[in-house]
């Protein structure tokens, strides 16, 4: 992993000297925009970039519309939509996958799923370059996931236009793990040795030219350009919403929901609708900044460990839906027993410290510092500052109260199972059309 370097010039000028270089390197520069505040400047910046260089002709952006979301974000939208209508745009509005975490028995919902238009939140948009499920120019199945949606669109445009740089408004200093992805020094896809640019195929490239920008700069360059944003960050900011935790995504994601409340504040209308829309909303609005679901700190019952508490809550669980969670546990169990996982030098002094027994079986063939460490006793708890590094029945208890039904929080990828399941559910759902 390389570190930070600071360069002699500033961002916005970086960032200038890669829009070069993505506009003199492809026939096409697409930009994924979302609504956010980081996709915006990145939309305004392309688009002057290449209206200065007279490239416009190369310009394009996607939108993917989620149903449920706030009418100042589609507001926003359709107002760049009508700005820059010289390039091509495509607004997606298809029945995919998305992630969900309000509701106990299923990890998905489908937005603008037909056979429940009477309780859409909102009507199909019937602009001309809207693309839904009666005019998908792929090979396009219903209920597929959103992120493989945007990877199969970009490379059906790039098969019809020609080599295409999609434009991503990703910044690294929102997570470690975005950092590590456009950073790494083991990428195998990386192109023409550019950090900042991830091949997906011979004529589809992914771009983040705005990766080492910070929440400050997004909003200095706002300022200083003029560009029109989404004021739906001004009303976060009337509500008392933090700065650096205002988004625009899909509300019903694990990291979105102590923030799904503000819909009630900010726009009720559209709050009545989702509470017919999508499982178990109401609970996730009443509790996502609560220990129901499943902070740290929750308590547990009187009389109870963490794996008998563990087991009651596996009990209340549909039956598939506890196959499923118990499968991932027993994985997780036998993983740190036989193979082990890896923790830094202050996490084991803290778990010895709190008298948990762990075996060190020393340094891994993983390129980090960390040590290899298994538990032959499973910890009931860990009373540590990295507690979702540490395996422990009552991280098993918040996965399950955080409605988390890959487990992400315990460090699990999707298993080749639940994508075995998503395929069938393609299938079925595709056959009912």
């Amino acid at each position: 992993m390389s570190s930070k370097k600071y360069l002699n010039i500033n961002v916005y000028e970086a960032t200038q000297k890669r829009l070069k270089f993505i506009f003199g390197e492809f026939d096409n520069v697409l930009v994924a925009f979302s609504g956010g505040k980081d996709s915006g400047v990145l939309l305004n910046l392309a688009y002057d970039y290449a209206k200065r260089h007279n490239q416009l002709d190369k310009l394009g952006t996607y939108f993917l519309d989620y149903e449920v979301q706030y009418s100042t974000t589609m507001n926003y939208v359709k107002k760049m939509f009508d700005k820059f209508d010289d390039i091509k745009r495509y607004w997606l509005c298809l029945p995919n996958s998305v992630p969900s975490a309000t509701s106990m028995s299923t990890g998905i919902w489908i937005p603008w799923e037909k056979s429940k238009k009477d309780i859409w939140v909102r009507s199909m948009p019937e602009m001309d370059y809207v693309i839904n499920e009666d005019n998908v120019p792929w090979n396009y199945q219903p209920a597929t996931s959103d992120y493989q949606v945007q990877e199969d669109f970009t490379k059906w445009f790039s098969s019809k236009y020609g080599k295409t740089a999609v434009l991503i408004g990703i910044r690294t200093d929102e997570s470690y793990d975005r950092y590590r992805a456009i950073k790494s020094n083991n990428k195998v896809n990386s192109y023409h040795g550019k950090e900042y640019l991830v091949g997906k195929d011979d004529i589809t490239v992914n771009a983040y030219p705005v990766y080492d920008w910070s929440v400050k700069d997004i909003w200095v360059c706002n300022g200083k350009q003029a560009f029109p944003y989404n004021k739906i960050y001004d009303l976060y900011y009337m509500a008392g919403m933090p700065i650096n935790e205002m988004r625009v995504a899909s509300p019903f994601l694990s990291e979105g929901l102590s923030d799904l409340h503000y819909y009630q504040v900010i726009e009720p209308n559209t709050w009545a609708k989702m509470l017919g829309r999508v499982n178990g909303v109401n609970f996730a609005s009443i509790y996502g900044k609560t220990t129901a679901m499943g902070w740290k700190n929750i308590n547990l019952p009187k009389g109870m460990t963490w794996k008998s508490y563990l087991k009651f809550l596996l009990s209340t669980l549909p039956k598939q839906t506890r196959k499923d969670y118990q499968k991932i546990f027993k994985t997780s169990i036998e993983f740190w027993d036989k193979k082990g996982g890896v923790l830094d030098d202050e996490t084991i002094k803290e778990l010895k410290e709190a008298g948990i027994p762990l075996e060190i079986k020393g340094k891994t063939n993983y390129k980090t510092d960390k040590k290899a460490v298994v538990f032959h006793d499973y910890p009931d708890d860990a009373p540590v500052k990295k507690f979702r590094t540490v395996p422990s029945y009552k991280r098993m208890c918040i996965t399950i109260m955080k409605n988390d039904h890959t487990a992400k929080y315990m460090g699990f990828a999707r298993t080749k199972a639940q994508e075995e399941k998503r395929r069938k559910a393609i299938e079925k759902y595709s056959k009912i059309l």
